[in-house]
């Protein structure tokens, strides 16, 4: 390894939101500057990743706490991009940053993935909240409840930025969309698509009708996954080249969010798609059960998640550069697409 490249570790890589940040960044105008290596389980994909497209992968899981800490300390920047809840994971990661800061004396970065989710309630579908986040608000993102999800995890990424160790930087994207086509997903590597519509998708066509929670009256807002993408490589650059004037630890909360949208929008558009495909005869969504919601998405309280409020301002991002293309509307015609691919698998 040359020691003029930047050395990049990132978790992911066979992912939605990993994949597609790993696809930007071998595309990036200074990618022959970066050395990245990530760490997946599949022998095979490793294989295509270090053939193909010239990235250390790692054989491994994110069970091995000892070798993901030894990947970290080895590394001046990590993109953590998979799962937002695991805490023996991120130990493990502020761990390595730790340790790097002592030995070689940098200050290492990290890109750590949350998810707007963190500022949801429980409305079940039954109304709309008017209480907005906004992501420069530092005492409004203090005020957060240690209970919240994903709380548990990004308070420990601020407190080892508050401890001066290491740079954090939390992105949360809000409901991701569209179907992923880079060529990571092209030769097999990553996962192409996202996780909250093809949900309601994936019920909806087994139950032969287009389901909703509840009323389906809550917000979300929404970003496409290039945007997503696109948000964490500004942010990227913002810290590589100007570090003391990008937002980290407290002011380091980036949403990702580009419009909104009622829960029923969504399965409004699922209805009318499955309509038009001939998989139903009325278009019109009905509430899912209580024994629906175990059965879709593993318990009743995970199934209520598609009927939370959350409500957020991308303010932050958009200070820095970010400027998202894709719309509520384009969220919306992304259905069609994503329940015809995913009526082909079923």
């Amino acid at each position: 390894m040359s020691t003029s490249k930047t050395p990049i570790f990132l978790t992911g890589a066979t992912g939605y939101i990993g994949g597609a940040v790993l696809a930007r960044l071998l595309s990036h105008p200074s990618a022959n500057t970066f050395d990245i290596t990530v760490i997946v389980r599949s022998p095979e994909k490793a294989k295509i990743l270090k053939e193909k497209f010239d990235v250390n992968a790692i054989v491994g899981t994110h069970a091995e706490l000892d070798k993901i800490e030894s990947l970290v300390e080895n590394s001046h920047v990590v993109f953590h991009l998979a799962d937002a809840d695991d805490e023996p994971l991120i130990q493990a990661i502020l761990n390595g940053l730790r340790k790097r800061h002592s030995k070689v004396g940098d200050l290492p970065i990290l890109i750590h993935t949350s998810g707007t989710g963190v500022l949801t309630d429980n409305a079940r579908g039954e109304y709309a909240t008017d209480t907005i986040y906004s992501d420069i608000n530092v005492d409004q993102i203090k005020s957060i409840p240690p209970t919240a999800v994903h709380r548990n995890v990004d308070l420990r990424v601020v407190d080892a930025d508050e401890k001066g160790f290491a740079r954090t930087h939390i992105v949360l994207p809000s409901t991701i969309y569209g179907i992923a086509s880079h060529p990571l997903v092209k030769a097999g590597v990553s996962n192409p698509h996202s996780q909250q519509i093809p949900g309601i998708i994936r019920a909806s066509l087994d139950r032969k009708r287009a389901g909703v929670v509840g009323k389906g009256l809550a917000w979300w807002p929404s970003v496409h996954i290039d945007d997503i993408a696109e948000l964490y490589i500004v942010l990227f650059d913002n810290i590589i080249s100007d570090p003391d004037k990008t937002g980290h630890g407290w002011e380091g909360f980036y949403f990702g969010e580009n419009g909104e949208h009622h829960w029923i929008d969504i399965s409004r558009a699922v209805g009318k798609a499955m309509v038009e495909l001939g998989l139903t005869d009325n278009a019109e969504p009905t509430s899912f059960t209580a024994e629906e919601l175990a059965k879709y998405w593993g318990s009743e309280e995970a199934g209520w998640f598609s009927g939370t409020n959350s409500r957020c301002r991308a303010d932050r991002g958009r200070a820095l550069g970010w400027k998202p293309k894709y719309t509520t509307q384009d969220m919306l015609a992304s259905v069609k697409p994503e329940l015809e691919a995913l009526a082909k698998k079923q």
